[in-house]
């Protein structure tokens, strides 16, 4: 896949807002994996889809874990986000059925878009 496809790809899936997952069933394995070919770099574990982000300073990663727990609010569904010098690790599940559902992939692509916010400034 292309670079532009790539970025094309991560914008349209970002473009989707989170629903209520509270009658939703998790994704299986194979179907979690799939969509991760969407998101260059996420990895699934535990049940959970997760990336280390990359930063020039400690304060810009708390800057980007600030500006994506924004988003999460924006959309009620929260990651997990471990800070440690110059990375933020960023775990998306949905707590309520225990597994993956689409609002992960929705949000593990506005953390892509907020990245890439972050990086350009």
């Amino acid at each position: 896949m292309s670079d532009v496809l790539k970025v094309e790809t991560i914008r349209r899936l970002a473009s989707g807002k989170c629903d209520s997952c509270n009658d939703a069933k998790p994704f299986a394995v194979n179907e979690a994996n799939i969509r991760l070919q969407e998101l260059p770099g996420w990895i699934l574990q535990s049940g959970s889809i997760q990336k280390e982000f990359r930063f020039d300073s400690y304060l810009a990663g708390l800057d980007f874990a600030r500006s994506l727990g924004k988003i999460a609010e924006q959309e009620n569904h929260h990651p997990d986000l471990f800070v440690g010098w110059r990375r933020v690790k960023v775990v998306w599940s949905t707590h309520t059925i225990k597994g993956l559902s689409q609002n992960d992939f929705i949000m593990a692509a506005k953390s892509e878009i907020e990245y890439a916010k972050q990086k350009g400034r």
